[in-house]
């Protein structure tokens, strides 16, 4: 039995976007703004470990949930 997994949105931002001052983290994607600001020039092997550490933390998101690319 093959798991078909979806392919991931271009970004993992939800369009809630408020840094939490005390991790820098956004609140609503969970990438630091180090993340955010480069997502457009990484490569998939660069972005895997970030798109890991948001499933883990739950911030996890499908492609209709996040339209942006950014």
């Amino acid at each position: 039995m093959t798991l078909s997994t979806s392919p991931r949105p271009l970004s993992p931002c939800r369009k809630i976007c408020r840094i939490e001052p005390t991790q820098s983290l956004c609140e609503g994607c969970g990438r630091t703004l180090d993340e955010i600001a480069r997502w457009g020039q990484m490569t998939e092997a660069e972005k895997a470990p970030v798109w890991e550490r948001l499933d883990a933390e739950g911030y996890g998101v499908s492609s209709e949930s996040s339209a942006r690319g950014g």
